[in-house]
């Protein structure tokens, strides 16, 4: 497991639903990238509101999750391609968890949430039907927080530390996040994990509304 690439966004515009909004979901490779724990240097983030922070600092996305892609599409994506920041050979063995973490050289990260697609992926993909297309996969990729900065650069090894088994895995909040009957244990469970702020946000006030009488 290894850092296949560091991608690096800067502003630029982006039609969507028939307006021009800025967006820095156009990612570049660069060779080497400082992390702090609001993310990488001089990566632009337009959506602040949902995107970025210290709980969002950086988006992963994994090669695997790539060759799957470009087999269903036909056709070749380059990293950086879904607007993640760091693209990970593979996310190793069994499954990612909320809380699992990721040794890149100096550098600590720690999974908290994963990424629920959105109208400027679609756009970016040139394809209206891709939000659902994303869900229907099931390959969110994660958001991380970094618990420990740094300098990274690509090539450097991964090494996973995983978060304990009764932690929620990145499919089963990916899955409940469209659940519109959730079971409030269910939700319970899901808030006991190291969560970003945002979803845990949406996840504790389903679970309020689901205990009204």
């Amino acid at each position: 497991m290894h850092l296949l690439s560091i991608n690096l966004g800067r502003l630029q515009p982006l039609e969507i639903a028939h307006q021009t909004t800025p967006t820095g979901i156009y990612k570049n490779p660069v060779e080497t990238g400082q992390i702090s724990t609001l993310g990488l240097a001089g990566d632009q983030v337009a959506d602040q509101e949902h995107h970025g922070g210290p709980d969002q600092a950086l988006y992963v996305y994994s090669a695997e999750d790539y060759d799957w892609w470009m087999e269903q599409l036909g056709e070749v994506l380059e990293p950086g391609t879904f607007g993640e920041n760091l693209t990970f050979s593979s996310f190793g063995e069994g499954p990612v968890r909320i809380g699992d973490r990721f040794r890149v050289g100096s550098v600590l990260l720690e999974v908290s949430a994963p990424r629920i697609p959105c109208a400027t992926l679609a756009a970016r993909m040139g394809d209206p039907g891709f939000v659902k297309k994303f869900r229907q996969a099931g390959r969110p990729g994660f958001y991380a927080r970094v618990l420990e900065a740094g300098l990274v650069q690509q090539h450097q090894p991964i090494q996973k530390l995983a978060a304990p088994s009764h932690n929620p895995t990145l499919i089963e909040v990916f899955e409940l996040w469209y659940d519109k009957t959730p079971d409030p244990a269910k939700l319970h469970w899901i808030l006991t994990a190291p969560l970003a702020e945002r979803a845990r946000a949406v996840y504790a006030e389903r679970l309020q509304s689901s205990e009204k009488p």
